[in-house]
């Protein structure tokens, strides 16, 4: 149907980007609007169904990101923080919503999707699923509960070819755990412990990163005290978790007004 909102996938080749063009092209609620590789890709000009060994869908591969936009209502990008910058800016001159799971965005990048989010809407989170979100949501609250006596450490396990540690999920974690003690991660955590000597700092938050085989994800939160631990603990083991929770994203931003959004207010658990 063509009123069905329109959905551009970037990074169409890519092991998220083939889940989401899967998970777009199979919804009922939305339609598979453009896929979008890298120039010089040896895809481009293919169907992408077809390409990816399956049915043909009806979309060609294209590196024309702005040709791909013509029309659609949304983009969802995970990419490099190189190319969702670009995504960024198209997707704002566009006015669609411009759903972000890329990891590894430096400060200057976050500037950028903040100017584009002036002018449409962004959903960006480090993780889409629903159940990490709400592990953030229980981080944050037993944060504030218990005290600074109490260690946090954020330990992260991915597959083999993640590039990024640690991840944008475990950063998230680390993120909602300061926000539990009423202050900025970038004061409390503590991300080179291999490269000096001596005790914890009380208050630190610190990460831990496994890479290995085909681990989809798996993120725990320790609160450390003396004679006690509490552990959350998510584990993915279907990476469709992801795409589908950025299908619901791409779909829950439309006709919202622009500004940057994140799943837990797409899950409506702020």
């Amino acid at each position: 149907m063509t009123d069905l909102p329109g959905i551009v996938i970037t990074g169409a080749a890519g092991r998220m980007g083939r889940m989401l063009v899967q998970t777009v092209a199979e919804s009922d609620r939305a339609r598979l609007a453009g896929a979008v590789l890298r120039p010089g890709h040896p895809w481009i000009g293919q169907d992408i169904g077809t390409a990816m060994g399956g049915p043909a869908l009806g979309v060609s591969a294209t590196d024309d990101l702005v040709g791909a936009m013509a029309g659609a209502q949304a983009v969802i990008d995970f990419t490099t923080p190189e190319a969702t910058r670009e995504v960024a800016e198209i997707a704002a001159q566009a006015r669609a919503v411009h759903v972000i799971g890329t990891t590894g965005l430096e400060p200057e990048d976050l500037n950028r999707i903040a100017a584009a989010a002036r002018h449409a809407v962004v959903v960006r989170a480090g993780n889409m699923s629903l159940g990490v979100n709400l592990l953030t949501g229980l981080t944050r609250r037993v944060a504030a509960a218990l005290g600074a006596g109490w260690d946090i450490e954020v330990v992260e396990a991915h597959h083999r070819h993640k590039v990024d540690a640690p991840s944008g999920t475990a950063l998230m974690l680390g993120e909602a755990a300061a926000a539990g003690r009423g202050r900025a991660l970038a004061d409390l955590q503590d991300m080179d412990r291999m490269q000096r000597r001596g005790a914890r700092e009380e208050g630190a938050i610190g990460f831990s990163a496994i890479r290995g085989g085909d681990v989809v994800g798996e993120h725990d939160v320790i609160f450390a005290a003396p004679g006690e631990r509490v552990v959350l603990r998510h584990l993915a083991t279907d990476r469709g978790i992801f795409a589908r929770g950025a299908l619901a994203a791409a779909l829950w931003g439309q006709d919202r007004d622009p500004g940057e959004y994140d799943m837990m207010d797409v899950l409506g658990l702020d």
